[in-house]
């Protein structure tokens, strides 16, 4: 099974980073054929429409993202939505290719706010592209971490949970 997780922050000094890998590392410990993007490292070109000319990492991260059997999807709330350079690159993707997929949801704020309204709005894009999704999506705030770590053990389990789930989710799906 091959798993993708995405960190959908462009800043670079962005926590959302900081719980994608996380999840990354944890993942990885789970499946070694675990693939990590974080875009706050860049590199992902804007979209121009399906003919346009892509640089090898657009190129990479878009055949990683829709080779995965599993997408673990964290992002930032920027304006009561998720970030737009997390739909930017969901842009380079065929919904085509993407049916019974699974996914897995991490959502970060400052405070407890909007979660549940940009859980809806990923779960609507994930439908777009038919990929199934946990609904027990992990919902975290900024003041959870500390030099570079997360310091709340409770959202650690939970994260760990989000992977184990998902993974096992996809593979009953893929059984089936």
């Amino acid at each position: 099974m091959k798993v993708i997780v995405i960190s959908g922050s462009p800043r670079k000094t962005s926590v959302t980073q900081i719980m994608m890998k996380y999840v990354f590392e944890y993942a990885k410990s789970k499946n070694e054929n675990t693939k990590f993007i974080n875009l706050s490292e860049g590199g992902i070109d804007y979209y121009h429409g399906p003919d346009g000319e892509y640089n090898d990492t657009t190129k990479q991260a878009t055949s990683d993202i829709t080779e995965a059997d599993v997408w673990l999807i964290g992002t930032p709330i920027y304006n009561s939505l998720f970030s737009s350079a997390l739909k930017n690159l969901f842009e380079y993707i065929n919904y085509k290719k993407t049916a019974g997929k699974t996914a897995g949801l991490a959502i970060l704020a400052s405070g407890d706010i909007g979660f549940i309204d940009v859980q809806t709005i990923l779960n609507q894009l994930m439908t777009y592209f038919r990929v199934i999704t946990n609904p027990k999506a992990v919902f975290m705030t900024a003041d959870m971490t500390k030099d570079g770590q997360i310091t709340n053990e409770d959202i650690k389990k939970r994260l760990g949970e989000l992977v184990d789930e998902t993974l096992a989710m996809a593979s009953k799906l893929s059984s089936n």
